[in-house]
């Protein structure tokens, strides 16, 4: 399809209509030109496809669907191949059910526990979210579906969201909001991207040509078109001229009518509407073009998929005495309502219609499992009767598994959470229990981290995080040993809300979120803090044991235009099959700029038998080592060691290397007046413009030539330096009578500016 020549055809009024929706999940068609509308439907971890009346909150009825684990849970499996798994099963429901773009993978940064839509999102780390969210779009565009990662940029959390401002300095936004997208982005190329509802820095998204346009496609490639959240557009004028194409849902035409105003009053060129037209036919012709007919949809597959998901996405927080797995043979009880009605996705637009649901009593049948309620989702009490029949319950039996976590209420789009605690009647269910039965199981049902005051109490923890439809057998499986752990933590887990780095600026004042934290988001900040947490990021236990040997790095030395190859060996030292995750960290240490203690920068996931041994290969080019610095704009890597970690998570190191980066780029540097010597003799090819002057300098140190002998003696080089550090040049001036003049210090100054 010519699609450029189509577009030529159709009159201002058409190529305007095409930059909004036909109606809630609809691009426009233009029967006189022959070209059909393409439907989009929510996602990202299953389909919720609106064929009657539409919304954008989960509220009315979709079709029935599979709901795979939400992306809190699909993160935690740390697997780039699984995800990507997800995506193409994901993609060929579409084509099943003639959807061209599925809207997703919702990749915002983690900043605070208390953001009510992290269940949707990855990680707090932008490398790990980024590498995830390409995977799951390489999946659902390899069934020539599209995909829309939302939501862009720094959409972090719910509360104000339509107006909220998002204000965060240049490198901030680089390194922890930008970086995700950008990889994801470069890496698979979707087909369209969600801008959100804020603002940053004073422009809405929008209307934010910096990000759609400059950034988004200038700089990243990006060759799709740009659609709003749903009701995120303010000025729709100004939307089209900062590169927003496609308008969704539907404005009446009202917002139809001010683009071809604007291009009639000269305010608006219409070759840019011409390019927003161009973009949104693209997309709907590769869709048109590639539609799979007779595509089929079998979702009992599908479900069974989506249980093998979940065991992988699972976290073995805790497990004392090796508690876990479980005994078939032994008598266990099962304990809250969640063992009987998982907890399994969050509310709002993601929110699937699912065609069943497998819970984990459904699961247990052939198990000598009793079951008591223990709480009562509808009420946040404690219920003492509820209690008492649980505790008498675990009193005479093996195991006592407490199914917890966070209800429906708690976590969903649209508000955001107060605490990170538990129910009330949930936790003094948990201390209780535990009380009486030192084998307490607890398995937590939640999108996001949770205050865990009776940790020390149990023996063991499994984060299931929200799992899917599936979440119960799957978590059957994991506990009686069916499958092993091997998910890892893709956010920190703090001992307290207070702890989180944005806790003092977090959701902000009126409109105004300010991000001073700045790059020292999750992780970066209690590492280097050296903050005790409560599970660090990247933990999680296994039922067998990984050993780590043999780190390689190719070089000890390198230039920042060269690629460093790092290989371990790693070897399954247990008796069971079980699959690690390998995570590899940077550390620079250089100094003069503030950076995180370490970033990750790498990860394999690698299953091995028992006795078993693999070697994982990471490759790390000039971004592992590099910072966004806001003189040149742009990334660069500062001279000096940096540390390669091999861990098995932020704070378990268990294997160092390092390697001597030589940055190949000088950055432009300006002197006067006001420079401090401390700085100047950092500077190499500064330092030896001062040489010559050095006597003059310690001689007006001294307190010029007037001084005394005794005086100029007692100025040693040492103590030299160590006056000189803070001192600006015009020092010399002050302090040094005529032992430095005007014009030689004018001179000097030249000098310096002259390299």
């Amino acid at each position: 399809m010519d699609i450029k020549k189509l577009v030529q055809q159709m009159s201002l009024e058409e190529k305007a209509s095409l930059c909004s929706g036909e109606d809630f999940w609809h691009t426009k068609a233009i029967e006189r030109l022959g070209i059909p509308h393409m439907m989009v439907s929510d996602g990202p971890h299953g389909l919720r496809k609106q064929d009657l009346k539409a919304d954008h909150l989960g509220m009315n009825e979709s079709i029935k669907a599979v709901c795979f684990p939400a992306g809190c849970a699909m993160a935690a499996s740390f697997d780039r191949e699984l995800i990507g798994r997800v995506g193409e099963t994901i993609g060929n429901e579409c084509q099943a059910e003639g959807l061209g773009v599925v809207l997703g993978p919702a990749m915002n940064i983690k900043r605070s526990p208390l953001c009510g839509r992290n269940f949707e999102y990855f990680s707090e780390d932008p490398y790990l979210a980024g590498e995830l969210a390409a995977s799951h779009i390489n999946g659902v565009q390899k069934r020539h579906v599209g995909t829309s990662p939302k939501h862009f940029l720094a959409n972090s959390q719910e509360h104000r969201r339509m107006s909220s401002d998002s204000r965060m300095d240049e490198r901030t936004m680089r390194e922890i909001y930008l970086a995700a997208f950008e990889t994801a982005v470069k890496k698979a190329k979707p087909w369209t991207v969600m801008c959100s509802y804020n603002k940053i820095n004073g422009i809405y998204a929008s209307e934010h040509h910096q990000v759609l346009t400059e950034i988004l496609r200038d700089e990243w490639g990006f060759d799709g078109f740009v659609v709003s959240d749903w009701g995120a557009v303010n000025d729709r004028v100004k939307g089209v001229q900062a590169g927003l194409d496609l308008e969704m849902p539907a404005s009446g035409g009202i917002n139809d009518e001010k683009i071809v105003k604007a291009v009639r009053d000269g305010v608006l060129e219409e070759s840019v509407v011409d390019l927003a037209a161009e973009r949104i036919l693209n997309i709907v012709y590769q869709y048109v073009e590639n539609r799979e007919e007779h595509a089929v949809w079998e979702k009992e597959a599908d479900h069974a998929f989506a249980r093998e998901a979940a065991a992988e996405c699972m976290v073995l927080l805790k497990n004392e005495r090796g508690i876990l797995p479980l005994d078939k043979a032994e008598r266990v009880t099962f304990i809250g309502e969640f063992a009987k009605h998982p907890r399994y996705q969050g509310g709002g637009s993601s929110h699937i219609n699912s065609f069943k649901v497998e819970s984990a009593m459904d699961a247990a049948k052939g198990y000598d499992i009793s079951y008591v309620q223990g709480y009562d989702l509808a009420r946040d009490v404690v219920d003492e009767a509820l209690i008492n029949e649980a505790v008498q319950a675990a009193k005479h039996t093996w195991v006592a598994v407490i199914f917890a976590g966070l209800p429906d209420s708690y976590e969903s789009e649209g508000y955001d959470r107060s605490h990170m605690h538990l129910p009330k009647g949930q936790e003094e269910l948990i201390r209780r229990v535990a009380q009486v039965n030192r084998n307490t199981v607890v398995v937590l049902h939640n999108g996001s981290p949770v205050e865990m005051p009776w940790a020390e109490d149990v023996g063991a923890i499994l984060e299931v995080y929200l799992g899917g439809q599936a979440v119960g057998a799957a978590t059957m499986d994991v506990l009686f040993g069916v499958k092993n752990p091997c998910g890892r933590l893709p956010e920190t887990f703090p001992l307290k809300l207070e702890d989180n780095p944005s806790y003092l600026y977090y959701p902000g004042e009126g409109d105004v979120t300010e991000y001073r934290e700045g790059v020292f988001v999750g992780y970066r900040y209690y590492d280097k803090k050296k903050m005790q947490v409560l599970y660090p990021f990247g933990h999680g236990l296994s039922y067998t044991q990984f050993t780590y040997s043999g780190l390689r790095l190719s070089a000890d030395s390198m230039r920042d235009t060269e690629n460093l190859t790092v290989s371990v060996d790693v070897q399954n030292t247990g008796n069971l099959f079980g699959k690690e995750v390998v995570q590899l960290y940077v550390a620079p240490q250089t100094t003069g700029v503030l950076r995180p203690d370490k970033e990750l920068k790498g990860f394999e996931k690698v299953a091995l038998r028992p006795g078993q041994k693999t070697t994982v290969t990471f490759t790390l080019d000039k971004r592992a080592f590099a910072y966004w610095n806001t003189e040149i704009h742009d990334w660069y890597v500062q001279e000096g060691e940096y540390g390669i970690l091999i861990g098995k998570s932020s704070r378990d190191i268990v294997c160092r290397g390092i390697v001597q980066v030589h940055s190949t780029r000088a950055i432009p540097k300006h002197y006067d007046e006001n420079s401090l010597f401390g700085d100047l003799l950092e500077d190499a090819e500064a330092k030896k413009v001062l040489e010559p002057y050095w006597d003059k300098i310690s001689t007006a140190l001294g307190g010029g030539a007037d001084a005394s002998d005794a005086a100029k003696e007692a100025i040693s080089e040492e103590m030299t330096l160590a006056m000189l550090r803070y001192m600006p040049l015009r020092g010399l001036r002050s302090f040094g009578g005529d032992s430095v003049t005007e014009e030689e210090l004018q001179h000097m100054i030249a000098l310096l500016n002259e390299r």
